[in-house]
């Protein structure tokens, strides 16, 4: 197994997990959401993620538009982004896979294939 653990993160789900006026600017808030992100790569998230991790966040919709940056990796679903999710949970198999979402449909797609779920809430660290 890879030693760099992957934390695979549902854009849309995290950043709608939140009522903080997302919806009027989708791609401000995942690009908050990403900048967000960026210190996981080097610190991971102990107990449960051991720096360090690869951290990709899955966007679709308004949010396509949104950059990576050196720290995450942002990956524009062509259409779902649970199927984008699923995909690279299932690209990366063999490795420790760690996916955060909130939907339950996802949650047991990525659990079939080996991968952890964690929900928004372990994310932010409430």
């Amino acid at each position: 197994m890879t030693e760099t653990p992957l934390l695979i993160v549902d854009a849309a789900n995290v950043v709608g997990s939140r009522p903080d006026g997302w919806w009027r600017d989708r791609a401000g808030a995942t690009a908050r959401l990403r900048d967000a992100l960026a210190p996981l790569a080097e610190r991971g998230r102990p107990p449960e993620l051991a720096p360090p991790a690869e951290v990709v966040l899955v966007v679709e919709g308004a949010a396509r538009g949104v950059q990576g940056r050196a720290e995450v990796r942002v990956v524009a679903a062509e259409a779902s982004g649970d199927d984008a999710v699923v995909a690279l949970v299932d690209a990366a198999a063999g490795r420790r896979r760690l996916v955060v979402t909130a939907d339950r449909e996802l949650r047991q797609r990525v659990r079939a294939l080996g991968a952890e779920v964690y929900g928004p809430r372990w994310l932010r660290g409430d």
